[in-house]
């Protein structure tokens, strides 16, 4: 079926803009990703899953400039022991990194990886999974162009997190990562990922977790306000594997998080969760789809949202479980704590089922804060503006709880905190 013409000229122009890179292993994968994207085209308003969200500012030819704010808070994760490896807008910086060596695991760059690579088995391979039975073009358009990303191995239990940060210099900065994580048999990592990126980011996730393994991943989007950014996961489970992942959000004008899992594995636990904090001209949407294809398996959806003066917010999850996945325990919740009138949040939960011994559900609420709470707060002396700030950071705690470590938790807590200090000015 022929794209729309519309639809086919603005992804030919986008792919104008772009410089395939050459041959190495990734050469046909990107070969094949660059013909998904003709034959999808790029999203439109019209699509179904982009219809809560306008993608026009990222697929046009050019970024929109996002100016570079200075950084005044202490850098995150900065108390954590941890490997820390930074990248600028887009571009690895080995001087700002540390040395890329961790007992149970490797790295490398996708951008200078060897000829035979064992990634080569795994770069696009999820993502290309991925696209059924809903299409993500942006994720095809990131595994054609993306100039550069991690690969990283984990063949034991990595002893401290893995911290990738994402700096911004350009204000003009267009980048496009793609980062392939395998963890093997019986291994364990947490990664976390920090920072503004670019004044548009187009990232891109696949993480292929073992039997036996754990992967955990906490993430935080911000500061800058003017960033656009869509990031996608993807990410296979094995047997009694365990896929845990927490984004914090807070600024960026427009933010679009997709997560793709598939449980292939009996006894296998994925957990995504999410807050997000926005104000005025901020539009964030989360956007996940859960497999169940194995026998007693549990994933958790957690997203709460506090937004106001305008500010929107959009919800999109689906479990899917397939014929023979008996004993699943699947649960997803989306709420928002809407701050005044002028907020939106837009929330189509879904679950679609065949088999019949499951435990599904899913809620999605809308709401003011509470005023029995608030009233309580400011009988015992408390400011209007620090008891509410008591009562959001109440609403979001069922999402950063997800977190299993204790120390990541309260550092999330204390950013959260501070951003809405400053808001309250």
């Amino acid at each position: 079926m022929a794209l729309p013409q519309a639809k086919q000229t603005a992804t030919e122009a986008r792919l104008a803009a772009l410089s395939l890179p050459e041959g190495g292993w990734s050469g046909p994968a990107r070969a094949e990703a660059l013909d998904r994207v003709r034959a999808m085209g790029l999203p439109g308003a019209r699509d179904e899953y982009w219809k809560y969200t306008r993608p026009d500012t990222l697929v046009a030819a050019e970024a929109p400039v996002a100016k570079v704010v200075a950084d005044d808070e202490v850098p995150l994760f900065d108390g954590t022991d941890r490997l820390s490896i930074v990248f600028v807008d887009g571009v690895f910086d080995a001087e700002a990194s540390d040395d890329l060596t961790l007992e149970g695991l490797t790295i490398d760059r996708l951008a200078d990886a060897p000829d035979i690579h064992w990634a080569k088995d795994l770069y696009g391979r999820l993502e290309t999974h991925g696209q059924t039975p809903v299409q993500r073009p942006l994720a095809a358009l990131n595994t054609a162009f993306a100039s550069d990303g991690l690969l990283i191995r984990v063949t034991g239990k990595v002893a401290k997190p893995v911290n990738l940060i994402y700096r911004h210099a350009d204000e003009r900065s267009d980048v496009i990562l793609h980062h392939v994580v395998k963890v093997e048999e019986g291994g364990d990592v947490t990664l976390l990922e920090n920072g503004p990126a670019a004044a548009r980011l187009n990232k891109v996730m696949e993480v292929d977790v073992a039997d036996g393994a754990g992967f955990h991943h906490v993430r935080v989007q911000g500061r800058e306000h003017d960033r656009r950014a869509a990031t996608h996961i993807f990410a296979r489970l094995g047997t009694e594997s365990t896929f845990k992942t927490f984004t914090l959000t807070m600024n960026g004008v427009l933010t679009r998080n997709d997560c793709v899992v598939e449980l292939t594995g009996d006894d296998a636990v994925a957990h995504i969760a999410g807050a997000c904090l926005g104000d005025g001209d901020f539009h964030h949407d989360d956007t996940v789809f859960i497999t169940h294809d194995a026998v007693n398996c549990e994933s958790r959806q957690v997203f709460k949202k506090v937004l106001r003066n305008g500010g929107v917010g959009v919800f999109q999850g689906k479990i899917l479980v397939k014929p023979g996945a008996q004993k699943t325990d699947g649960y997803q919740i989306s709420q928002s704590l809407l701050l005044d009138g002028d907020s939106q949040f837009l929330a189509k939960p879904e679950l679609e089922i065949y088999a019949d011994d499951v435990a599904c559900s899913h809620g999605s609420t809308s709401g003011a804060i509470d005023e029995d709470g608030l009233f309580y707060l400011r009988a015992r002396g408390l400011p209007r503006g620090i008891a509410e700030d008591l009562l959001t950071i109440a609403f979001i705690a069922e999402a950063v709880m997800e977190i299993e470590n204790e120390d990541l938790q309260a550092e999330i807590n204390a950013r959260v905190e501070a951003w809405l200090g400053r808001r309250r000015g």
